[in-house]
C-alpha cells in the first residue's frame, strides 16, 4: 500500500475525485445550457472533467490496496465493502460523463460553425449539440450523486464508532 508521510494514498486521491467531478459537473451544465459560454469555457471545463474522470480509477486502485492492507491487519468493517461497491459504480458513470463532455465540446464547436455559416441550410450539429447537452446534464447530475454516495459511505466507514 502506498503512503505519503504515513497517510494512505487513497484518502488523499479521493479528494481529487470529490472536488473535481462536482466542479466538472457544474461547469459542464453551464456550458450545456449557455452555448456562448461554451465558446469561452469549453477547454477549462474539459480539462477539469478529464482530470476528475482520470482520478477515479487511480483512487479506486489505491482504495483496493488500502482495503487489502486493512484486511491483512484484521479490520473487517462491512461499511468498507459498501463504500468499495459504490466506488466501483462511480467509474462507468464518470467515464460516460467524460465521453459526453467531449462530445458536447465537439458538437458545440460544429454547431457554432454551422450557426456562423452565411446560408445555414442544415441544423444537424445544432440538434446534435442539444441532444448531447441533455445527456451531459443528466450524466453530470448522476456523476455528482454517485460521487456523493461513494464519498459519504467512505466517510461513514472511517468515522463509524468514533467516540463510542
Amino acid at each position: 500500500m502506498l503512503t505519503i508521510d504515513g497517510i494512505p494514498l487513497h484518502p488523499l486521491l479521493v479528494h481529487a475525485v470529490v472536488v473535481l467531478l462536482p466542479l466538472a459537473a457544474l461547469g459542464s451544465i453551464a456550458i450545456a445550457l449557455v452555448p456562448r459560454w461554451r465558446q469561452k469555457y469549453a477547454w477549462p471545463v474539459l480539462g477539469v472533467t478529464l482530470a476528475g474522470v482520470a482520478a477515479v480509477p487511480v483512487a479506486k486502485q489505491a482504495g483496493e490496496d488500502f482495503q487489502a492492507a486493512l484486511a491483512r491487519n484484521g479490520v473487517q468493517n462491512p461499511a468498507i465493502q459498501v463504500h468499495a461497491d459504490l466506488g466501483d459504480m462511480l467509474l462507468p458513470i464518470a467515464l460516460g460523463f467524460g465521453v459526453a463532455v467531449i462530445a458536447l465540446v465537439v458538437a458545440g464547436r460544429l454547431a457554432d460553425r454551422e450557426r456562423q455559416a452565411e446560408a445555414p441550410t442544415t441544423k444537424t450539429w445544432r440538434v446534435v449539440s442539444v441532444v448531447v447537452s441533455v445527456l451531459v446534464v443528466l450524466l453530470a447530475v448522476g456523476t455528482t450523486v454517485q460521487t456523493v454516495r461513494a464519498g459519504h459511505s467512505g466517510s461513514e466507514a472511517v468515522w463509524s464508532g468514533v467516540g463510542s
